[in-house]
């Protein structure tokens, strides 16, 4: 019987998920190690439970795994889903003799300028970028790029903490506030002019065995920078066609360079103005945004045991198929406070309620969230990319939310 350890500071549903997703496996005793116990409920099913203080510090996880290690024998995998937690997982892997991702292929993953150096050092496009430790250094890279640029932690996650700066004031007010150092810098990136999308990859063996593609809309930047939108990601049926032709090339050379072997990545990617593709940035972890769940939903597949499959066994039972288009409407609304009130539920469930997969409204009394993805969503799916599309465009202009 394999031991395999799954690290996650707290069992969050779509977290739990991913874990269930290694429980479905053969042979496979899921142990986990967590900051906040799962209940008998969520996790009733794993053989055993370390709890610790701060289950992203790699000695703290390090001291949970010795006690699995002492209760139930030698640890066959050590995983987990979250971005902050891919570089202490590697730590303690090599710590224990554990096979997986290394310290330094996490870090290119996780190390957005090392990420974007090697990407360029092996003739990848992406954005061109620079560690500010001060002004004088944002002011150079200015000179070279010019504005828009964007501004982010070089180990962020996705959009959070992420700015776009359009001309001096802008830049003056956000290291203000940011007062990057030599100590801790921020990432200066080019900002790039075009359509923003993502794709997730299945890699075993260092091969690309399924490849999916999504649409922003609109991009995460004008998601984060405008907070009442009600935004939408949509996976069309169709990705197999010429206009993703160049995607299909580049994708899997992003994980050759960067050194993935086994597991999911999620990359965002731009299609430039001129034509041409170019990196956002790719994580060695399933993506969020609902994008995972709409990922096995097109495909018909049981993604977090797909996840669990290439990250545990090294093994895709693919081929896959894609069947359908899906669609998230995220549900957000203008002003702060408390949700008080959602109207158009009824309304929308009449149009659009026989497509929807999945759902989480949002709850009145519930304070306003502080997550790109709002305070609720509602995932469709249908064979047919305009029918998604349609559902997605009513759902957003029928659901509304009032806080108060």
């Amino acid at each position: 019987m394999r031991n395999v350890v799954f690290v996650a500071p707290f069992p969050m549903d779509v977290t739990m998920r991913f874990c269930r997703g290694i429980g479905q496996l053969d042979d496979v005793r899921v142990l986990g190690v967590f900051q906040q116990a799962p209940s008998r409920q969520q996790a009733g099913w794993m053989h055993d439970v370390a709890t610790v203080g701060d289950a992203l510090d790699p000695e703290q996880i390090a001291g949970g795994l010795a006690l699995l290690a002492a209760r139930n024998g030698p640890l066959h995998r050590i995983t987990g889903i979250l971005e902050s937690l891919q570089v202490p997982l590697a730590q303690v892997r090599a710590h224990f003799g554990v096979a997986g991702p290394s310290v330094e292929t996490a870090r290119r993953f996780r190390d957005k300028a090392l990420m974007k150096e090697t990407l360029r050092a092996a003739g990848i496009p992406c954005a061109r970028h620079s560690l500010l430790t001060c002004l004088d250094d944002a002011k150079e890279f200015v000179a070279r790029v010019g504005f828009p640029i964007v501004l982010k932690p070089p180990a962020g996650a996705g959009a959070r903490s992420t700015w776009r700066i359009d001309g001096a004031p802008d830049l003056h007010a956000a290291l203000a506030d940011i007062r990057p150092s030599a100590r801790d810098p921020v990432l200066a990136e080019e900002f790039l002019r075009g359509a923003e999308h993502s794709c997730e990859l299945v890699v075993t063996g260092g091969q690309v065995r399924a490849l999916s593609v999504s649409h922003y809309l609109p991009g995460p930047l004008e998601v984060l920078r405008t907070p009442w939108i009600q935004w939408c990601c949509v996976l069309p049926r169709d990705v197999a066609g010429p206009e993703y032709a160049d995607l299909r090339v580049l994708a899997p050379k992003v994980v050759r360079v960067l050194g993935l072997e086994d597991g999911i990545a999620h990359m965002e990617w731009f299609r430039r103005d001129d034509g041409s593709l170019a990196v956002g940035e790719i994580a060695a972890r399933p993506p969020g945004g609902q994008l995972a769940l709409m990922t096995g939903l097109v495909h018909d597949a049981d993604i977090y045991r797909a996840w669990a499959r290439a990250a545990v066994d090294g093994a895709f039972d693919g081929p896959w198929t894609r069947r359908y288009a899906a669609g998230a409407a995220f549900l957000r609304g203008q002003g702060r406070g408390r949700v008080a009130e959602v109207t158009g539920v009824a309304a929308a469930h009449r149009a659009v309620g026989h497509l929807v997969a999945e759902a989480r409204l949002p709850q009145p009394g519930a304070p306003k969230s502080d997550s790109y993805e709002g305070d609720g969503y509602v995932v469709v799916r249908h064979p047919d990319t305009d029918v998604v599309l349609r559902a997605l465009r009513l759902l957003v202009q029928t659901i509304r939310i009032q806080y108060a």
